[in-house]
């Protein structure tokens, strides 16, 4: 008997330090993940937490959300944004390069340099797109959307569409008056549907 636990239980320890540890993840984006007039509370990373914690993931999402920022931004600031230990980020930038009708070349070279960055700190991404105001033509429209489902192919990323589905020019209710952001209530209906993507990135996490 003696033997056997004497055997089992490096293993076992190991097991259970591995059950036990806590994955931090860190939401870099703009106002849609900083949780724009909403309370910390009502914020993405925070719902999402939450969310996921309610379905036995032991995880800490930090807010890394800038209001206004750009993909450039982003791609500036990621170093400090995203510390040493953690162990993915939720990337969702872009939506203020549309609505600014920035060249989606430029948005493109920056979240490239963003996941590219990340991958060489040993820091997977999970990739959030968006879609394209229809107003600006279907040229840009294609051109843009497409960064996001490239981006996943080259670097083997999970990919979450759009990040806004179920949100925009649906119930106003989901969103502020600006008709631009989500209320709280639609950030709880990102949340659902955006928890079974998130979830298959920490099984890679895991795994």
């Amino acid at each position: 008997m003696l033997l056997l636990l004497g055997v089992a239980g490096p293993a076992a320890a190991q097991d259970a330090k591995a059950e036990g540890r806590v994955l931090k993840l860190v939401a870099l984006g703009d106002s849609l993940t900083a949780g724009y007039l909403l309370p910390e509370s009502a914020a993405f990373p925070t719902v999402l937490q939450a969310a996921l914690r309610a379905k036995g993931h032991k995880v800490e999402i930090a807010n890394a959300g800038v209001s206004g920022d750009t993909a450039s931004g982003g791609l500036a600031r990621v170093d400090w944004s995203v510390p040493d230990g953690t162990d993915g980020v939720i990337l969702e930038l872009g939506a203020n390069d549309m609505l600014r009708g920035i060249d989606p070349a430029v948005t493109r070279k920056a979240l490239d340099g963003i996941v590219s960055r990340l991958k060489a700190r040993g820091i997977p991404v999970m990739l959030a797109g968006m879609y394209a105001a229809r107003n600006l033509g279907p040229d840009y429209q294609k051109r843009f959307e497409a960064i996001y489902a490239d981006l996943a192919k080259e670097y083997d990323l999970v990919l979450y569409p759009f990040f806004l589905d179920g949100v925009q020019g649906a119930d106003p209710r989901l969103a502020l008056p600006d008709g631009l952001h989500p209320s709280a209530e639609g950030v709880k209906t990102i949340v659902e549907r955006i928890l079974p993507s998130v979830e298959t990135f920490l099984a890679r996490l895991k795994g």
